[in-house]
């Protein structure tokens, strides 16, 4: 392995972390296009229903069912990237191995659970009729690809931890390109409908899974390098990993159960609302995953010289993620203002669609600088191994003001504007906790 440890805990912050958020970024690109591609290729060669059925409910559930797991084995990457810093290459080594065994598990317990809930997770969630069935279809493939996708999320972690954040962009990129074909391939040649865009996701999780092993296990000198026989599950080092990543993980799940309830709602509102909202999440997913690579790229940046015992480069770090995250989502938010039709005509020819779509963009883009907190602050204080109190913000400020809001505002005006203000109004007042706290400056305390 090319040592990485001097630009990262040595030298100008702002050229080391660009070189963390750039490939990470568009890591992230590639990543959405996965569903994007779906989106798109379903939207226009099977029709809005079938768009439904694999953006709204289907998405949120498996964001759901993921965002836990792969928050849960996220300690993994914080451990490691810890380790680096502190220079104990012996200890590395035996961290990559214990996380990998996690990803395994975990991918297995996701499949199990995903098959087995997904028909009774769309009925509670109350999804139409009309695209029911398809929604469960949809689920069922997906779930199948469950450790692929554990192992490749694990896979790449590991990677950035250890400096490395251009190889999980390649891997990615080959792997998009191939689902754009295998998409136009099965849904628009084939006509295998919702099923094809669905295995079509699988086949390039599998994939990516299988690249970023193939490089783990030949590109790193010894110390690093990964082999399938050396597999094992450390005790110590995988209690460290679950005691960082469950809260990680609950505070993913927050997320998802609170989305659950919104998308619970949405769909009492009808089809074309329905779909409205998933040409939008579309362009919104840009937003997230702007803030969300600042939020990796600095878990990273903050892990290694927490361990090299470099605060004040984490606080430094801190404050320029979130002054260059401002600048790019104000100019997106202009942008997506600006043109936001022609964007959710990307989706959908259907002009009551694209009004929904259109009328959610100005309720919730305004405010989307509020969100930016959301991202870059658990990332700096999960990365110094701080993830309970980042956990119960998100408990408090996401969760618990989401589930009051639709419980007891929207059933008084159950309309689009009502639902969707409930997005911006959690943000605020969980920036707010978060802005308190790291003022406190307790997240830097050592354990």
């Amino acid at each position: 392995m090319r040592p990485t440890r001097a630009s990262i805990t040595q030298g100008p912050i702002l050229p080391s972390l660009l070189s963390f958020f750039f490939p990470i970024l568009f890591g992230a690109c590639f990543q959405q296009l996965y569903g994007t591609a779906d989106a798109i290729v379903v939207g226009r060669f099977v029709g809005s229903g079938a768009l439904a059925a694999v953006g709204g409910g289907t998405t949120t559930y498996i964001n759901l069912i993921l965002g836990f797991f792969i928050g849960l084995t996220s300690g993994a990457g914080v451990i490691v990237s810890q380790l680096v810093g502190a220079r104990e290459k012996e200890t590395v080594h035996e961290a990559i191995e214990t996380g990998i065994a996690l990803a395994l598990v975990t991918g297995a317990i996701i499949t199990i659970l995903g098959l087995w809930s997904a028909r009774g997770a769309m009925r509670l969630i109350g999804m139409p009729s009309d695209i029911f069935d398809i929604s469960v279809t949809y689920l069922h493939i997906y779930f199948i690809g469950s450790i692929p996708t554990m192992l490749y999320n694990m896979g790449s972690s590991i990677l950035r931890s250890m400096g490395d954040s251009r190889h999980p962009l390649y891997i990615l990129v080959i792997a998009c390109v191939a689902n754009m074909v295998l998409d136009v391939l099965f849904v628009a040649v084939f006509k295998w409908g919702i099923k094809g865009a669905a295995w079509a996701t699988v086949a390039c999780m599998s994939l990516s899974a299988m690249l970023v092993f193939r490089y783990l296990g030949k590109n790193y000198e010894p110390a690093f390098r990964f082999a399938w026989k050396d597999l094992r599950l450390d005790r110590k080092l995988s209690g460290q990993m679950l005691r960082i990543g469950l809260p990680t993980g609950v505070r993913g799940s927050m997320y998802g159960i609170s989305n659950i309830i919104i998308q619970a709602a949405l769909n009492t509102l009808g089809t074309t609302i329905l779909a409205g909202y998933t040409a939008y999440s579309k362009m919104d997913a840009v937003f997230w995953m702007i803030c969300n690579s600042f939020g990796v790229a600095m878990t990273v940046f903050a892990g290694q010289n927490y361990g090299a015992r470099q605060y004040a480069r984490i606080r430094k770090a801190n404050w320029i993620s979130f002054g260059i995250c401002s600048a790019i989502t104000v100019v997106l938010s202009v942008f997506t203002l600006a043109f936001n039709r022609q964007i959710s005509s990307l989706f959908t020819s259907d002009p009551a669609v694209i009004d929904v779509a259109s009328q959610i963009y100005w309720i919730i883009t305004p405010i989307y600088l509020s969100y930016i907190t959301l991202e870059i602050m658990p990332g700096t204080m999960g990365g110094c191994g701080q993830t309970f109190i980042p956990t119960l913000f998100s408990i408090i400020g996401i969760c618990v003001v989401r589930i009051l809001w639709v419980v007891c505002y929207f059933p008084t005006n159950p309309s689009i504007f009502s639902l969707m203000v409930v997005y911006p109004v959690s943000w605020v007042v969980t920036s707010v906790a978060f802005w308190v706290y790291y003022a406190s400056g307790k997240w830097l305390a050592r354990k």
